[in-house]
Formats: structure tokens, sequence, C-alpha cells
């Protein structure tokens, strides 16, 4: 495994190391001992989520906040997604700004979100399934989240505004210069 920095302080790009032979690939996908040894980061995942979308579909932006921020490790299984974290962290020097990364089932990378941040995700193929592991439960009272196209933001989500299918709830999300930093 090779871990990559991203600008943003504890974000981190993860590309598997595949092997592959006539039947096909085997990789390690998560090893918490290797994680910690590369990020230097000791992450508890305890519960992991599954997604399946369609093109075009915009999920985001989202964060639990305190008492139940959520670390992620997020990967496409299948199809090709634009993945999304942005630094909500008050006291950060990097605080608003986001980094985004191309995670399909082809380049096997994963993108490590860590807590603090906001996270979200557009579809470029036709199809996607996205599996990611969360160090937290969900918890629907700690629930937050911020507009996706907000323009102080500038995220640049690969997908334009007009195309996005965004659910309803994600539509009415709050403006970045009011979402309360963490």
């Amino acid at each position: 495994m090779k871990v990559f920095e991203t600008g943003l302080k504890d974000c981190f790009l993860l590309e598997a190391t595949i092997f592959k032979d006539n039947r096909g690939y085997f990789f390690e996908s998560y090893n918490k001992n290797k994680f910690k040894e590369l990020t230097g980061l000791d992450i508890d995942f305890i519960q992991d989520n599954q997604a399946s979308s369609s093109k075009n579909v915009v999920r985001g932006l989202h964060i639990q906040r305190p008492p139940h921020m959520q670390s992620k490790l997020v990967r496409a299984i299948s199809g090709v997604i634009w993945d999304v974290a942005v630094d909500v962290r008050k006291n950060s020097p990097t605080y608003g700004k986001w980094f985004g990364a191309e995670l399909s089932e082809t380049n096997n990378r994963q993108l490590f979100v860590p807590q603090g941040f906001l996270h979200g995700y557009s579809v470029l193929s036709e199809h996607a399934v996205v599996a990611y592991k969360c160090d937290d439960f969900y918890n629907k009272s700690a629930e937050d989240n911020a507009y996706l196209f907000d323009k102080n933001l500038a995220i640049d989500w690969k997908v334009s505004e007009l195309e996005a299918i965004i659910s309803e709830k994600d539509i009415a999300d709050s403006p970045f210069n009011i979402f309360k930093a963490i």
C-alpha cells in the first residue's frame, strides 16, 4: 500500500498493491497495522456502509458533529466517482479547502477523510457502488451538511449543477458561509 499526501492535514489518498495473474487480482483493501504505520493514525473502524448510485448523482456534503464525528475510508467497488473532502476544523490552516480524487474499480484508490471534514462524491460512470468504513456509528442528531455547489467552496464536482442529481435534503443544505466550523 502507498499513501499520498493531499495537502490537507490527516487526509490521505491510499493506493493498494494489486497482485494480478490469469485468475484475476487480489489486494488488501485495509490493514489496520499498515494504515497506522503509513499514516501515523490509529483508527478503529466500527461501521461499514455501501451505496449504489447512477451517473451524475452527487451526494454530500455531509458530516457528523461532536460527539459523534466520523473518519471515513472511502472506495469505489464498481464504477468511477469523484470523491471530495473539505476541511472544516476552525483552527486548521486549511479550513475551507477541499481535495478531490478519482476513485474507481480499476485504480483501487481510497480516500481517508478524517474527523472534522465534510465529505461528498459525484458519480462519473453509468453506475457506481461506493463502500466506506467509519470510526463511529451514524447518529441522526449529529448530522450536518453544507451545500454541494456553494460558490465559496468552488468545488469542481466533474458534474455540472444543472446535470447533478441531488437529494431534496442535500439541495436544502446551508451555504458554507453560515456553516459552523468544528
